[in-house]
């Protein structure tokens, strides 16, 4: 790609390491959620709980690291929730 100057050269490839970090911890995140729903669907609450552990923590850490916006690992966060709290419920 031909781009203007050191210093436009520089951002690009900043912002191509970045948007490579980015897309490992997206990706590992959708693994996670894709796990918790699968074993909410298979009615396995104890499974369920710790994938909704892990994936609450990588939500977390994706949130702080401004891969996702706070408010939309708070959604999702909550929705996980309240889906895992019907499940209990519904086994009790």
């Amino acid at each position: 790609m031909a781009l203007k100057g050191d210093s436009a050269a520089k951002k690009h490839r900043q912002s191509e390491v970045r948007r490579l970090r980015n897309k490992t911890v997206k990706s590992s995140l959708r693994t996670s959620v894709r796990k918790f729903t699968e074993l909410v669907s298979q009615k396995k609450t104890g499974d369920a709980e710790a994938a909704l552990n892990e994936t609450l923590k990588k939500l977390d850490s994706a949130a702080g690291k401004g891969v996702i916006k706070k408010n939309a690992a708070s959604r999702k966060k909550s929705r996980m929730q309240k889906r895992f709290n019907s499940l209990k419920s519904a086994a009790s």
